[in-house]
């Protein structure tokens, strides 16, 4: 009786041991948005599976919560890329898009939309948090030149007619 118990005991500890390990394991591999070698849809979509709706809803503004059962720090979406980088220190400033697309010239806008990215990156790079959150004008989502030409000179930067990119 007392090889049975031992057994037994035995058995139910290694029956434990595997499990917890199981457990371990599965809590140290990383969800799928957190994974680089998936497709950014793949990415999205399990994250959008993990969030609540009020989690959803907190990211609809320029301003996102973080979610830090997630990981994922606050954001402000808020930047302006109208002529360069805007509202963000020093950088280059280059023509309303008006101007440069009267160059007719499509390597120079490709060479000013490359600094700008740059200067984007660098600006976000100097001021974000530890944990990637950032404040206005310093994310990488940024409200870019216009798109439809305005009949109206005394409008310069038409924010109806805005998209934004994320560099």
């Amino acid at each position: 009786m007392h090889v049975k118990m031992s057994s037994l005991a035995i058995a139910f500890h290694a029956s434990l041991v595997l499990t917890t390990s199981a457990v371990v394991a599965q809590q140290n591999v990383a969800p799928a948005y957190r994974n680089t070698s998936l497709s950014f849809e793949k990415r999205a979509h399990d994250l959008e599976q993990r969030m609540t709706l009020e989690e959803k809803v907190s990211q609809l503004g320029h301003t996102s919560d973080a979610i830090e059962r997630l990981g994922i720090p606050e954001y402000n979406w808020w930047n302006e890329g109208l002529h360069g980088v805007a509202r963000a220190g020093v950088a280059t400033v280059f023509p309303q898009a008006i101007g440069l697309a009267a160059t007719f010239d499509d390597a120079l806008i490709q060479k000013d939309a490359d600094v700008s990215s740059t200067e984007f990156r660098a600006k976000y790079n100097a001021n974000k948090g530890k944990d990637g959150s950032t404040v206005w004008y310093k994310g990488l989502t940024v409200w870019s030149p216009n798109i439809n030409i305005f009949r109206d000179p005394r409008w310069g930067v038409g924010r109806r007619h805005m998209v934004k990119i994320h560099f």
